[in-house]
């Protein structure tokens, strides 16, 4: 079996950093670069995308809202066709720089508020889906399962990934636990490990009220800004490897 293992990276700007992004590139399979909005510039954008090249890593675009200060958690009131616009623009950046580095964009993952606020409104998801496939059809694009983003992805004939959040814990309804809740965060190394291993011997992850959840992903992520990611990283890949598994981007695994 084959397994991604992808994280949000980039997410700093000028010389600040979030963590150990050319340690964290040695880990994973596939990256999430923060496209200048959220997180990122363009020197940045150019770094990660030079360091997945080196590394044999999947490069994919991570937009979010115009929110540095709340690293793009906090919903804006824009209108559809802004937010359609804002992650274009996006898009359109990172696609330009990986080209001129001989690297292709592969996979999209939206960033926090503006994946909430497309995942809750089915023409909004729509909106963005086509607008995705109109500039690459060939991108795949991560989903939590059963999702409205999945299910635009779809209408739009994208290929599409699932994922399962090792660091964060989910609810009996299979959405994740608001990041302001006890027990939101899950970054324990006994935790994560036990959790990740459960996923891959049966495809399903405990949710924090101990209800057993089916999981159908084949992507999972780590956050950067997790305190201590790159340790629970490594224990991830371990993992993965211990259970037989190999890593592969995402581009070569999703459907």
């Amino acid at each position: 079996m084959k397994i991604d293992l992808n994280s949000d990276m980039g997410e700093g700007f000028g010389p600040y950093r979030l963590c150990d992004d050319e340690a964290m590139m040695k880990i994973v399979s596939s990256a999430n670069i923060a496209c200048g909005f959220h997180g990122g510039d363009p020197e940045t954008m150019a770094h990660m995308v030079r360091l997945a090249k080196e590394n044999g890593v999947g490069i994919g675009a991570h937009p979010g809202l115009p929110d540095r200060a709340g690293f793009g958690r906090r919903e804006m009131p824009f209108q559809p066709d802004e937010l359609r616009q804002q992650m274009l623009y996006q898009l359109g950046a990172l696609t330009a720089i990986a080209r001129s580095e001989d690297m292709t964009v592969g996979h999209f993952s939206f960033h926090a508020a503006m994946g909430n606020m497309v995942n809750r409104d089915p023409a909004l998801a729509d909106l963005m889906m086509n607008a995705i496939a109109a500039v690459d059809p060939r991108l795949v694009v991560f989903v939590t399962p059963d999702s409205e983003i999945e299910r635009a992805a779809k209408r739009a004939k994208l290929r599409t990934l699932a994922l399962f959040l090792a660091d964060r814990a989910y609810d009996a309804a299979g959405r994740l636990v608001s990041r302001g809740l006890p027990g939101a965060l899950v970054k324990d190394e006994a935790s994560v490990r036990a959790r990740v291993r459960r996923f891959l011997t049966d495809g399903t992850v405990e949710a924090i009220d101990g209800t057993a959840l089916k999981m159908p992903a084949r992507s999972i992520l780590v956050h950067s800004d997790t305190p201590g990611s790159l340790e629970l990283a490594q224990i991830i890949r371990n993992e993965i490897e211990a259970s037989g598994a190999s890593l592969a981007p995402a581009a070569e695994l999703a459907s």
